[in-house]
């Protein structure tokens, strides 16, 4: 019997999420190193197991992620993004409880651009009078 896995991606602010999760034990690896290694941060761990935890799947999957770009908060927010895809698509039953939590709204808020004349986004230069 082929080993069956789901496929997804997650995207935020600059950072994108490719995820492979099959059945397993739990293990969760980020660009072929251990999850606890990538991210040293416990609130960003929290915000990856956050889909997981909901579903009670903790242990039931192996997540194998290739995650770029971005700094590592966009990269968590993208990766859990693509786990609560591909639990949607082990069971569409999921959805019921992964939608209200807001877990398959893509965030949308990204870097504002730069314009000209100003210092920033929206920053002007200090205005002297005299």
């Amino acid at each position: 019997m082929p080993k069956l896995e789901y496929v997804s991606l997650g995207r935020r602010k600059r950072a994108i999420a490719r995820l492979r999760m099959s059945a397993g034990g739990g293990k969760i690896t980020i660009n072929k190193r251990p999850f606890d290694d990538y991210f040293g941060r416990d609130n960003l761990k929290q915000i990856i197991r956050q889909p997981l935890e909901l579903c009670e799947a903790v242990n039931q999957f192996d997540i194998r992620v290739n995650v770029c770009g971005g700094g590592l908060a966009g990269q968590a927010g993208a990766i859990r993004l693509a786990i609560a895809r591909a639990l949607e698509k082990f069971d569409p039953d999921l959805r019921k409880k992964l939608k209200p939590a807001g877990f398959l709204t893509r965030d949308a808020r990204v870097v504002e651009r730069k314009k000209y004349g100003l210092a920033g986004a929206r920053r002007a230069y200090q205005f002297s009078k005299r």
